[in-house]
């Protein structure tokens, strides 16, 4: 692969993740307009927050590479929200399957970042790239696990 090439597969990645990071607000934003609880408004507020800094730290990135950033989402991403809003109409959403569904984007937008840190093709020459990535990754790593033990203590107090 060329050096042009390798560029533009670099961008691509990038690009990919800015738009997981667009669901992952997009997400939180339907979860916050979806329940009633302050508290955890709060918290997906924060995480909201955090992509919005992932994204432009990415932007940054894009730029120094001699790329343009992407806006918007995944088109898997506009399904999964397309499918809450249908799915929310029919069934009332409560805390526990909000949590539920946040989980579930956090694992994607961990997954997501995995694939890019480990695919071989894009070989991150740049250690600010590789440690940019890794510390987004990581900031998911704890989101995920807190958004999971919000749930799976939320299910303890409803099953005692």
């Amino acid at each position: 692969m060329g050096t042009l090439q390798h560029i533009q597969h670099q961008i691509s990645a990038l690009n990919d993740l800015i738009k997981i990071n667009n669901d992952r607000i997009a997400g939180y934003q339907k979860a916050i307009e979806g329940i009633e609880d302050l508290s955890l408004k709060t918290v997906f507020e924060g995480y909201a927050d955090q992509s919005k800094g992932y994204v432009n730290q990415l932007n940054d990135y894009i730029h120094l590479l001699g790329g343009s950033p992407a806006d918007g989402t995944t088109l898997a991403g506009k399904f999964y929200h397309t499918w809450m809003d249908v799915k929310s109409a029919f069934v009332k959403k409560d805390n526990l399957s909000v949590l539920s569904d946040c989980e579930y984007g956090e694992d994607v937008a961990k997954g997501s970042y995995r694939k890019a840190l480990d695919d071989k093709e894009l070989i991150w020459e740049d250690e600010k790239v590789v440690s940019l990535l890794t510390n987004h990754l990581n900031g998911l790593k704890m989101a995920h696990d807190a958004i999971k033990a919000l749930r799976d203590s939320l299910k303890e107090k409803q099953e005692a």
